[in-house]
């Protein structure tokens, strides 16, 4: 009996362990981080995608359109009930579109796909299937005339898959979806991870890449690698928004948007610094 309970007590100790917050990170010596303003959002679970006048706040089968001045909302989208999406994760406006990174977060095998949606009615208009892929894919990028895209493992399915966070992979593709080449996250960067993954991303001005994680109020910067697989940990920027998907204003290239998932907010920030803008303009998009 007191074997089972020592038993008991180390396996509570072990899980809440893990559930701990990892240590505050560097305050980063590139970059300012100012909090503007937030607002509600019923949709502010999975990230949150800018254009010129509007945001657009994705949950997992429902987008919510805001005004970017006052977060007045302007139209809503949900998915009826027994539709085919599960999991909307990040979004980017490209052509003129809201794109969204779309899995079947949390089945076995992972499965994914590039949603498509008409940013002025909100429609979905447009599908690209990944089918079983790296992992489950949580955000994308154009790049360089190359598309990007994140696929994510966690902890929790090690036993289903055999992969833990370490797995987790960017990969470059061609326009036509065509692999080109991968690379994975440093040690420094899983360990904010956690038992998590990568949840948003997207490209600097100088070729930086911004992610964050599921959980921690912190927005990583990488770079790639001179030789190897490795992505390299060049910054952490401390800030309010708390992991998930998030995206630069294409006006006003300082300014951050994020989200609070447990507070089902929207976070406006500026980022200064030598980096924090985007690679290059977006399209951007006038929608009524």
């Amino acid at each position: 009996m007191r074997s089972f309970l020592l038993l008991a007590f180390a396996t509570l100790a072990a899980a809440h362990a893990a559930e701990a917050p990892p240590p505050a990170p560097p305050v980063s010596k590139l970059y300012e981080h100012e909090e503007l303003r937030r607002f509600k959002s019923p949709e502010a679970n999975q990230g949150v995608v800018a254009d010129d006048e509007f945001l657009y706040v994705i949950s997992n089968s429902a987008i919510g359109k805001y005004r970017k001045t006052n977060g007045e909302q302007i139209a809503a989208w949900k998915q009826p009930k027994g539709g085919p999406l599960i999991h909307l994760n990040a979004g980017m406006m490209h052509e003129g579109k809201l794109y969204c990174a779309h899995s079947d977060f949390s089945q076995i095998p992972m499965t994914s796909s590039v949603e498509i949606f008409d940013p002025a009615t909100l429609k979905h208009i447009s599908t690209h299937s990944l089918g079983i892929g790296p992992g489950s894919l949580t955000w994308i990028a154009w790049h360089q005339q190359s598309w990007f895209a994140c696929f994510a493992h966690y902890s929790k399915d090690k036993p289903k898959t055999g992969r833990d966070p370490s797995w987790t992979e960017l990969v470059q593709f061609d326009p036509q979806w065509r692999r080109m080449a991968g690379w994975v996250f440093p040690a420094s960067i899983l360990e904010r991870f956690g038992g998590s993954s990568c949840s948003g991303g997207t490209f600097g001005r100088n070729g930086e890449i911004y992610v964050t994680g599921h959980t921690w109020a912190e927005l990583y910067v990488l770079r790639f690698p001179e030789a190897g697989s490795t992505l390299v940990h060049v910054d952490t920027i401390p800030i309010s928004a708390e992991g998930q998907a998030f995206c630069w204003d294409p006006v006003e290239p300082d300014i951050f948007y994020g989200i609070i998932k447990r507070t089902q907010e929207v976070v406006v920030s500026r980022i200064k610094g030598t980096s924090a803008h985007p690679a290059q303009p977006q399209q951007r998009t006038q929608s009524q």
